[in-house]
């Protein structure tokens, strides 16, 4: 049995656990779970899981996998101690690795303590057959998302449009997916997997929408090169409480998890 952690335990951290308590993440045990203040009821938490604001307590719980669910901030804080505790890191935050900095330094952890980072597909598909492509050539891969405007309130795209008003979709940026993770943390992780598994953050193209006229949070990833050429668009509905991400982020994990301790895998 995978013995498994969780940093957060918001929207995203509640469901990957409730995927590992139901048992659709394959033989996996959700040990302990690292939050900045302990939730008001842990009625829905398993007695077996120690919920804790102790980071020492956390690491110190023999856990095979750390899953990363708590925004930039937790993977600066906690990626390398993760590592270095004897865990593979699965990373959510993964806009983060936009600072080539903290890229390398996780990746020298993981190298050292012989242990993985690991990047979900998470909000988009396609990424086993970018991370293909690329042992080819590759013209050019672009990225463009669109979100209906009530994902955007407390980003920066209150600054360009009024997104209570706007009626018609509007491009709030263009141009590479290491500017757009900066900018838009939150909102476009995909475009710092997309680098990740293709041609880099300075080689992605990026577009980005304020688009009243649909619900669904919508990704379309275009890639040509050696391989072909693949167009791959995905809409994702988003959470009620939290419309910046989607529910198949948490399913994405939980099939990272299954993968890890299933008889066949499927899609790599």
């Amino acid at each position: 049995m995978l013995k498994a952690g969780i940093i957060g335990y918001g929207t995203l951290g509640k469901s990957i656990g409730e995927l590992i308590d139901s048992g659709q993440a394959g033989d996996v045990l959700l040990k302990s779970i690292l939050v900045r203040k302990l939730p008001s009821s842990l009625e829905e938490i398993s007695d077996q899981c120690i919920v804790t604001t102790n980071e020492d307590v956390f690491f110190t719980q023999d856990l095979d996998i750390i899953i990363e669910a708590a925004g930039h901030n937790a993977l600066k804080q906690y990626g390398e101690k993760a590592l270095s505790s004897g865990s593979d890191l699965v990373i959510l935050s993964v806009g983060a690795l936009s600072d080539n900095e903290l890229y390398h330094s996780l990746q020298e952890s993981a190298s050292k303590n012989q242990k993985q980072m690991i990047i979900p597909s998470a909000a988009i598909a396609g990424l086993d057959r970018i991370a293909a492509g690329v042992l080819g050539e590759i013209d050019e891969i672009t990225l463009i998302t669109r979100k209906h405007p009530r994902s955007w309130y407390g980003t920066i795209a209150e600054e360009k449009v009024n997104l209570a008003t706007i009626t018609e979709p509007y491009c709030i940026f263009e141009g590479n997916a290491r500017d757009a993770a900066k900018l838009f943390p939150e909102n476009v992780n995909v475009s710092a997997a997309l680098s990740i598994a293709g041609v880099g953050f300075d080689d992605t193209k990026v577009q980005v929408y304020v688009d009243p006229t649909i619900q669904m949070n919508t990704h379309t990833i275009i890639a040509e090169g050696e391989f072909g050429k693949v167009e791959i668009s995905v809409q994702n509905k988003p959470y009620k409480q939290n419309p910046k991400s989607s529910p198949i982020v948490a399913m994405s994990v939980a099939k990272v998890l299954k993968n890890l301790t299933a008889p066949t895998v499927i899609g790599l």
